[in-house]
């Protein structure tokens, strides 16, 4: 009874642990909203003026910092609270793909698309899963083969008992689990899209040189 009791209470401290991080990195995002708008207020007084242009670069680096860590703040807020799907059925993949594939401009990293259907609908949450599956093609993209000399990150999409399975190869080998570092932007980001799309009863693997999501094309799993 006593090592029940025992759970109950770390379960317990675990959970108020984070509720009261959630609030933390709340008000952390607040102040830092707060040093934007005196850093706007700055670079407004510099642009006025007849201050040397460095000084508005750096002041405009300065805000650009500030915006991308209330960002990062904002989404850590977000990976502590439950997903509430508004789902809908006709959500089509295979068309959310190739627009994924076609935002990529044209550089060192280029994005090929396959699709062995014109057609892959599922019920999904329209904004959500296609922010998810644009954090994934960055993460793919990222993460490229650096072997490659074309460096081509491709992105295939089967329909297979009653499941979507989205490829993306090409990919280096990691030597850590970016879906659980929490080492910048783009890793909380990823992390966020793995929890979107097992809120659809869906799942990712990294592994093999190869970054998979399967989404459940039937009944979503709740």
């Amino acid at each position: 009874m006593k090592a029940l009791m025992s759970r109950k209470e770390d379960t317990e401290s675990l959970q108020d642990l984070g509720r009261a991080s959630i609030q933390i990195v709340h008000d952390l995002k607040n102040q830092l909203n707060g040093l934007k708008l005196y850093a706007t207020f700055l670079r407004r007084r510099i642009e006025k003026s007849d201050r040397p242009g460095d000084e508005q670069e750096t002041i405009g680096k300065l805000i650009s910092g500030l915006d991308r860590a209330a960002q990062d703040l904002s989404m850590i807020v977000e990976l502590g609270r439950e997903i509430e799907l508004k789902t809908q059925p006709g959500f089509e993949l295979a068309k959310v793909l190739r627009n994924l594939c076609s935002s990529f401009p044209e550089g060192e990293t280029q994005v090929v698309c396959d699709s062995d259907a014109d057609s892959v609908q599922g019920e999904f949450d329209h904004s959500k899963l296609t922010e998810a599956l644009k954090s994934m093609f960055a993460a793919a993209v990222k993460f490229r083969s650096k072997d490659d000399g074309a460096r081509t990150v491709s992105v295939s999409l089967k329909a297979s008992d009653n499941n979507a399975v989205i490829e993306w190869s090409g990919l280096r080998p990691l030597h850590h689990d970016p879906f659980r570092t929490f080492a910048g932007s783009d890793e909380i980001r990823l992390s966020m899209a793995k929890k979107i799309i097992e809120a659809h009863g869906g799942s990712t693997t990294l592994a093999d040189h190869k970054l998979v999501v399967v989404l459940p094309l039937s009944d979503l799993t709740r």
